[in-house]
């Protein structure tokens, strides 16, 4: 399971921490779901979900400091749970003393952000959602194709890392090479990255590693990309019916995720890049609403119907 360190998010998103004193490397945030305690500080603790980054604005904020010392305790003491990743004040909020002296009893940090409640809530989530999200590894090739994430995926030495190299020559970028690391970050999109052992490097066999980064500029790198495409090279099969009009998609799936899949025969002389970057502007067009294999079909059928009635004429 993921997870991701206090101190990673506080370094991440600039915070101040009220409580030094305790550990914030060790302490870990596991889901990325955040919570505003309102509830719970108004009286009502049940389904208090404690494991969850808690958030703290102004309207949360002025209640508390219109609580008796009675109810103070009663209701610090429940929502400052020893399971509690951290709390977080925006607007640069300062708790109480006697919030900070719990919250040092109960070992649960307490930090402050400049930002406001709303803003800091959408960043974090959207982070969280990145470095929380399901991950998988596959071995393929990730490249930034006119803004399209093609990934290429077949066979060790089918030639994935020199179309990478061709199109980085191209002018599109290159994202990782060899190993892909895909994050499910919601039900619509997957993230591709580099390990960061192998970030920037391409293997080119006979020529041995390369440092894309350095050798062509960091204009021809990036660092992650959404996967919107992906290209499976496959040897050339005479016997083998490939698909030469594409009005049908074919799918494949990545952590629940279906993504559109293209199967790419090789043979000598097919040039691999033209083809990758023909795939992207393709599939772009489609999201704008052009399919040709459509608009094929449709002067097809239009032709026949012109033909039925010039016979019946």
């Amino acid at each position: 399971m993921s997870t991701v360190a206090v101190s990673r998010l506080i370094e991440k998103m600039s915070l101040e921490n009220l409580t030094p004193d305790i550990d914030v490397k060790n302490r870990k945030i596991t889901i990325p779901d955040i919570n505003r305690p309102a509830l719970q500080l108004a009286g009502y603790l049940e389904h208090y979900d404690a494991t969850r980054v808690q958030v703290i604005g102004f309207v949360e904020a002025t209640y508390m400091e219109g609580l008796s010392p009675e109810e103070k305790k009663e209701r610090y003491e429940h929502v400052l749970s020893h399971s509690t990743p951290c709390f977080v004040f925006c607007r640069e909020i300062k708790p109480d003393p006697f919030f900070l002296e719990v919250a040092r009893e109960k070992g649960v940090p307490i930090l402050v952000t400049k930002r406001a409640t709303s803003d800091f809530m959408a960043e974090i989530i959207r982070w969280l959602n990145v470095k929380l999200a399901p991950c998988i590894s596959v071995h393929g090739v990730l490249v930034d194709v006119y803004g399209e994430g093609v990934l290429i995926t077949g066979e060790s030495g089918i030639g994935k890392s020199e179309a990478a190299l061709e199109l980085i020559k191209r002018g599109h970028r290159l994202v990782t090479d060899d190993v892909v690391e895909i994050r499910k970050v919601s039900e619509e999109t997957l993230i591709g990255s580099a390990p960061d052992i192998t970030k920037h490097l391409i293997e080119l066999r006979g020529i041995g590693i390369v440092d894309v980064k350095m050798l062509f500029g960091v204009s021809c790198v990036k660092d992650t990309q959404s996967i919107d495409l992906v290209i499976r090279l496959e040897e050339w099969d005479k016997d083998k019916d490939y698909d030469r009009i594409g009005l049908e998609e074919n799918y494949i799936e990545y952590l629940g995720n279906k993504v559109v899949c293209h199967n790419i025969p090789i043979r000598p002389g097919r040039n691999l890049a033209i083809i990758c970057e023909s795939a992207a502007v393709n599939y772009r067009q489609k999201k704008m609403g052009y399919n040709a294999a459509q608009e094929l079909y449709t002067r097809l059928q239009a032709s026949l119907n012109k033909k039925d009635d010039d016979n019946e004429e």
